[in-house]
């Protein structure tokens, strides 16, 4: 896409303010390619360059994401849509680029939000899942996965890990890059230490001189999309995510309090880790039998 002057500068600009504001790399890229989207959007519907926010004009964006755009499905999305522009809006503030509130989260779609969200998967589909991988990708894609399902982390934060992050005597994971650069302590069983070491054993053959605890066939740090491709590769309902909410809900049925669960997930908001701590559909279903 060609910008002009003022969008170059002013999403470079925002790029900047973003990264100065400790946003995460991922939310980062949603932002600028919601913000680009838009200045598309502008230029396709009065056929002149943006050079200011205004109001009707972002809530005429919105009416065309929910009545005409039909890659949009989601009020969320549209909502993740609006919240680029509402922090958009903020920097041009800062810069003393424009005086005026454009938009604000009162903008925003307001949708029921579901606490009793079941989890889509059960023990025995991770089970399943981790087993397929150690039969065809091995003891490091095995301990990846086992990390992800038994500890909650994000997949960056997992590829993040480095050798001196894992205390498998202690039965520890220091989380040094989660959200927001918050550092955890995660405590870790078994089944994550017994597939670490065997990892490990394979590692220290390699003799690599690389500080990141997963390799890379290359000798370098692993890129996420490979694990990506390794979840569509074996399951079409298994994601990186999936398993982070299998996580929690595991681990509230085990009997972690909700607070221990959203400490151990790296979740600033409690209400977020209640998104999260739901039984399966069938552990439901066998609850209302009860009533």
């Amino acid at each position: 896409m060609q910008h002009n002057l003022w969008e170059s500068c002013t999403l470079n600009g925002f790029k900047e303010y973003l990264i100065k504001g400790g946003k995460a790399v991922n939310t980062i890229k949603s932002y600028m390619l919601h913000l680009e989207n838009y200045f598309k959007w502008y230029k396709n519907s009065f056929g002149e360059e943006i050079q200011k926010l205004y109001r009707q004009n972002v809530l005429e964006y919105k009416s065309y994401l929910q009545n005409i755009d039909k890659g949009v499905k989601s009020a969320k999305t549209i909502n993740a849509k609006l919240s680029a522009l509402i922090k958009f809006n903020e920097y041009l503030q800062e810069q003393g680029i424009q005086d005026d509130v454009v938009v604000s989260k009162k903008d925003n779609i307001k949708i029921q939000t579901e606490v009793a969200s079941p989890a889509v998967v059960t023990k025995n589909d991770v089970e399943a899942f981790r087993q397929q991988i150690l039969k065809y990708e091995g003891n490091r894609n095995y301990a990846i996965v086992t990390i992800m399902a038994y500890a909650g982390l994000r997949i960056s934060e997992c590829l993040d890990l480095k050798l001196d992050d894992i205390d498998l005597t202690a039965k520890e994971i220091v989380v040094k890059c989660g959200k927001g650069n918050k550092q955890r302590i995660v405590y870790i069983n078994s089944k994550i230490i017994d597939a670490v070491k065997e990892y490990l054993q394979e590692r220290k053959c390699k003799q690599i001189d690389l500080d990141y605890l997963f390799i890379s066939n290359k000798n370098n740090k692993i890129d996420r999309t490979v694990i990506n491709r390794l979840f569509n590769k074996y399951s079409n309902k298994i994601t990186p995510h999936t398993l982070r909410h299998f996580y929690c809900s595991n681990a509230l049925e085990a009997g972690y309090s909700v607070h221990e669960v959203a400490n151990q997930a790296g979740h600033s908001n409690i209400h977020t880790t209640l998104l999260y701590t739901n039984p399966t559909k069938e552990k439901m279903k066998s609850k209302a039998e009860l009533l």
